[in-house]
């Protein structure tokens, strides 16, 4: 994402319905998302992204050489749908137990039992879309080292 043009990129490739409905029909133009990076060693939270184009139908469902291919769906009747966003910041917890740039998912297990207690992530922890409460994003930013936040 930081090193695509403009710094923007889709969203795309999203294939559970329950996350389609939060894209589709949540996500708007200016709200700002965690970006969460589930593809490394340990998932966590890496950056501050900003929606700045709203739902549209995903074309890698149309593309049959694609991975994220759905023979389901069609122009006509699109099942899945993808956002455009632009990257804002990364994130600094570097005060926290890692030491690195990132809120793991065990990290913030810290905190399920207080000030995360009714977050969406404890209720299905595979969905890689879900709401953030003003509270919560609020609480997950003060765990940030304000001391030495890095705002590329």
């Amino acid at each position: 994402l930081i090193l695509s043009e403009d710094q923007t990129t889709n969203w795309d490739g999203v294939r559970n319905f329950e996350a389609r409905n939060y894209i589709r029909d949540k996500m708007k133009i200016g709200d700002e998302c965690f970006f969460y990076h589930s593809s490394i060693k340990s998932p966590g939270i890496v950056a501050i992204v900003k929606i700045v184009k709203e739902a549209s139908p995903d074309p890698t469902q149309f593309d049959p050489s694609h991975r994220n291919y759905d023979p389901k769906s069609t122009e006509d009747n699109p099942r899945w749908y993808m956002v455009k966003i632009k990257f804002v910041r990364r994130v600094n917890f570097s005060d926290l137990k890692s030491g690195d740039s990132i809120i793991t998912l065990e990290q913030l297990k810290d905190y399920k039992l207080h000030e995360l207690k009714d977050m969406f992530l404890w209720k299905n922890s595979r969905l890689s879309v879900f709401p953030v409460s003003q509270r919560e994003w609020d609480f997950i930013l003060s765990l940030e080292d304000t001391n030495n936040n890095d705002d590329d």
